[in-house]
């Protein structure tokens, strides 16, 4: 817990004219200049791409791009971007140019007085993640006298077996301890006080377990279609682009024992002890669908099947609910339910924890079951924060209830903004903590858990853009008698 400050060091952004280093990348490291703690002399950003740009050129883009999101701070936009940013093109990506790249970056390092820190940034497609890699490693960039961090983006991997020769190729340039497989949702404050939250309310972690929890829903949810990312998503479909990554990840944070300290190591244990509980997801507990189009007030909305780059007859998923069971002593029989998928009514990310209900109904006037489960719902998106909902004696007669909900909000409660997920996550590579990262063992196993699914034939099951998915997933969780939480 001990707050850690950031060296001095170089960040490299390979694939920096890309829009992620646009929209996320960029601002979220102007935002972090609130800590003080960048300055000329510490922190250096160099973009690194294909495109022949001259060091104003890129500076002017950058600049372009940060004002449409700040607005606020134009006149310090511009000084920080001449201050921290430099450019210098890869040209074709041969090994001569990574050479370039290489006396380009110890030239800055001397010049500067930089050791040799070096925070590697791969802003690439996945295709040619594992030769980039090599290629800094046969110019010396993987190694010196400082200490290199190297990030990446998800997938990792396709599937499991994929993944296992991804993580091979990069343990033969680095330790894992140099490896951060970033995944924005953990980079949410959400996400990270649901671990305070657990671990410093002994009120709840009391209640966190089989005996008081009768089920666990994750759900993120979409209002938007694929968009321009048709032939993307046609390769990958929401049980590779979502679940095996965000949903599973939420998953574990929710389910895993408290670990013995804070440290990155053992939150990291606990999770993947969390996966290798799970039972064998059995198929029946697999919901796939696909959206269809839908008009309204005038409007069409275009079905997956009629998207830019998608095949007429696909069978690619833009759906998944599924259920699972963690077999170890704290959840044995509780069912875990994981949802996501695209064109639903609106976008948001929750966690429901439903509580069981009284053994006994003691208001004997009341119609049995009528009284609702008391219920915990961890809103990450679109306003984050946590709703406990109970129910209350409604004033009167006859003898009656009403749901109520106590809520915290934490913009309400904090003021302002929160800091984006890049934000948390960036500075965390930079002080070398891999809490909130995935590790090689934690994709592996996490593939290894969904690929019985990716390999074989899907039934795909339509639904209407606009509702909330297929009604054969009504019927998963009805069978539990639990009913989906749309939020409070």
């Amino acid at each position: 817990m001990t707050e850690r400050t950031v060296e001095p060091h170089l960040f490299i952004i390979l694939g920096a004219t890309g829009d992620l280093t646009r929209r996320k990348l960029l601002p979220a490291l102007f935002h972090l200049r609130t800590y003080g703690e960048q300055d000329k002399q510490n922190t250096l950003i160099i973009g690194a791409a294909l495109p022949e740009l001259s060091e104003e050129a890129f500076r002017l883009w950058a600049y372009e791009g940060l004002r449409q999101s700040d607005v606020q701070h134009a006149t310090e936009l511009r000084q920080w971007c001449e201050d921290h940013l430099c450019y210098h093109s890869l040209r074709q990506g041969e090994l001569t140019d990574y050479e370039a790249l290489a006396s380009y970056i110890r030239r800055l390092e001397t010049d500067r007085g930089l050791p040799q820190n070096r925070i590697f940034y791969l802003a690439l497609p996945p295709t040619i993640v594992p030769s980039t890699v090599e290629r800094l490693d046969q110019v010396g960039l993987l190694k010196g006298q400082g200490w290199v961090r190297v990030v990446f983006e998800k997938p990792f991997g396709h599937d499991f077996r994929s993944a296992r020769e991804l993580n091979t190729r990069l343990h033969r340039y680095l330790d894992e301890s140099q490896i951060y497989r970033i995944d924005h949702y953990l980079g949410k404050e959400t996400v990270q006080n649901l671990l305070g939250f657990r671990f410093a309310n002994p009120i709840f972690e009391s209640l966190w377990n089989r005996n008081m929890v009768s089920s666990v829903e994750i759900t993120v949810a979409e209002d938007l279609g694929v968009e321009h990312r048709g032939a993307y998503y046609q390769e990958a479909g929401a049980l590779r682009d979502m679940v095996q990554n965000h949903l599973t990840q939420l998953l574990t944070v929710v389910g895993m024992e408290v670990p013995i300290s804070f440290e990155a190591s053992e939150i990291q244990a606990e999770k993947r002890k969390v996966l290798r509980s799970i039972s064998p997801i059995r198929p029946q507990d697999v919901i796939f669908g696909q959206y269809t189009a839908w008009s309204v007030a005038g409007q069409r909305i275009p079905g997956y099947l009629e998207e830019r780059g998608v095949p007429p007859d696909s069978t690619t998923e833009t759906y998944v609910a599924l259920r699972l069971e963690i077999h170890n002593w704290r959840w044995k029989g509780v069912p875990f339910y994981l949802r996501t998928g695209k064109r639903l009514p609106r976008k948001f990310t929750q966690v429901a924890v439903t509580f069981r209900s009284a053994p006994i109904q003691v208001f004997r006037s009341l119609e049995p079951g009528s009284l609702p489960s008391n219920k915990l719902l961890i809103t990450l998106q679109p306003s984050e924060g946590f709703s406990l909902c109970f129910s209350v004696k409604t004033p009167g007669r006859p003898f009656t209830f009403t749901d109520r909900a106590l809520r915290f909000n934490y913009g309400q409660a904090f003021g302002g903004e929160l800091p984006e997920a890049y934000e948390t996550l960036l500075r965390d590579v930079m002080t070398g903590d891999q809490t909130l990262f995935v590790t090689a063992d934690f994709a592996e196993t996490a593939w290894q858990l969904y690929d019985p699914f990716l390999a074989s034939p899907k039934r795909i099951y339509p639904y209407t853009a606009g509702s909330w998915g297929p009604k054969e997933a009504d019927v998963l969780v009805e069978q539990d008698g639990q009913t989906w939480q749309l939020g409070w």
